[in-house]
């Protein structure tokens, strides 16, 4: 039996999906019994150079050609107003979807699952989050009998190879930016990645199959890397951290907790060592324990691959009447994180400055786990003999809440100079 495809977008992605199916379709066929049928392409430009060729007979400047023509609705258009009105109405056209649209998934993935369950079809988003890696399966299927208690991880490679390029090789973020921008791996305009909202969207589509229910994406707390200053890299190694963009969701009994921000983990945490543009993420369930997942987070070939594997999946689920339900769930987000942080405050070379700063924490009741010696760390911004030095802290876990009023007092205390650096710590130590 045939399963007739149509896609919708061929840019990168699209042509990807079209040479995977075209040069492998017979693989796919032989490997799952589903023989999977391309019907129709639909782009506005067929002039611009692709790095395959689409036969002639595919090519459609009319999306509703996709849709009159396919049981498979791939959505690759990207954006979200087009986007989701294409897939409502596949929807409503009786068709199953594959797309892997996070920000459409992200801010609008609850109407758009609860139409597709009612209508009894399926909706397929792998590609929507670590391109290649088949993180989404692995969380609703091979983790399914786990309670899942937490998510996070490194989810964007152009943010990650900025801060490789900072640790290993001493540049400042401009120059490191500059460098992503040059190889590709950065748009002109970086700033979903580098502002932490490509992140963002990711970490609250892999919540949603987490922990079966649906939130705000508005209420999630995203802090982005574009203010990272070369000075906190160093300090951070010198304490035996390396600072990566984070995406967490963690469960908190009825809520949980959704962020994004720079965050210094310790060096040999296997996240650590997620280098340059690669990807990975870890699951930790109640019986599994913890399992990371590590690849390509990007790109044509990879993205493309997680397309086909959720093609694959529905057509699998077409021929033998499959369907999947939604758990209709709602879940309030915290935004009282329980971390260790690390504070740099600049402050005047004299005695009693650093009494005067613990004694804010104290009162706030958090507790110093350590301090940078003022040599070393005056030595490493190369502040020697000047009347304003960096002084670093490092606290034991405390709640947001009192770490933010903390920092507020500490502000207007008149040995601070400026606005306190603070990046939050990711590790077992309490």
């Amino acid at each position: 039996m045939k399963v007739r495809v149509g896609i919708v977008g061929c840019g990168v992605v699209g042509t990807g999906v079209v040479e995977l199916l075209i040069k492998n379709g017979s693989l796919i066929s032989k490997k799952t019994g589903a023989h999977i049928e391309l019907s129709k392409v639909a782009d506005r430009d067929w002039q611009r150079p692709r790095a395959f060729e689409v036969p002639q007979h595919l090519r459609t400047t009319d999306y509703r050609q996709v849709l009159e023509n396919s049981d498979i609705v791939v959505e690759l258009v990207g954006g979200k107003d087009f986007a989701k009105n294409l897939i409502i109405e596949a929807i409503e056209k009786g068709k199953h979807v594959i797309t892997a649209n996070k920000h459409l998934l992200a801010e609008e993935g609850h109407e758009i699952f609860k139409k597709a369950q009612e209508k009894g079809l399926c909706v397929g988003f792998e590609a929507s989050v670590g391109g290649g890696i088949p993180i989404i399966k692995a969380i609703r299927e091979s983790l399914v009998g786990n309670n899942i208690r937490a998510v996070y991880g490194i989810l964007n490679g152009t943010t990650n190879y900025i801060l490789t390029r900072m640790l290993q090789e001493d540049v400042n973020f401009e120059e490191a930016l500059k460098e992503a921008q040059e190889k590709g791996y950065a748009e002109a305009d970086p700033s979903l990645d580098i502002d932490g909202w490509d992140s963002a969207h990711k970490i609250a589509i892999l919540s949603f199959i987490a922990f079966g229910g649906f939130f705000p994406f508005s209420h999630v707390y995203v802090e982005g890397i574009r203010h990272i200053d070369l000075l906190d890299v160093e300090l951070g190694k010198e304490l035996g951290y390396t600072l990566k963009l984070l995406a967490i969701a963690k469960r908190r009994d009825e809520s949980l907790e959704v962020r994004v921000h720079p965050t210094f983990l310790p060096e040999d945490d296997p996240l650590a060592k997620v280098s340059d543009v690669f990807n990975a993420i870890m699951v930790e369930g109640d019986f599994v324990g913890k399992t990371m997942f590590y690849g390509r987070g990007a790109g044509s070939h990879p993205t493309a691959s997680a397309v086909v594997s959720d093609i694959v999946d529905v057509a699998r689920r077409v021929l033998c009447g499959q369907r999947v339900d939604w758990e209709e769930r709602t879940y309030s987000l915290s935004n009282n994180f329980y971390s260790r942080y690390y504070l740099r405050f600049d402050v005047p070379d004299k005695p009693g400055v650093l009494a005067s700063i613990a004694r804010v924490l104290a009162d706030q009741q958090i507790s110093i786990a350590s301090v940078l010696q003022k040599e070393k760390v005056c030595k490493l911004a190369g502040r020697e003999g000047k009347h304003i030095v960096p002084l670093v802290i490092l606290t034991h876990k405390a709640y947001e809440g009192s770490m933010r009023k903390a920092l507020e007092e500490v502000k207007n205390l008149p040995v601070v100079v400026g606005k306190p650096v603070v990046i939050r710590v990711e590790e077992e130590a309490e």
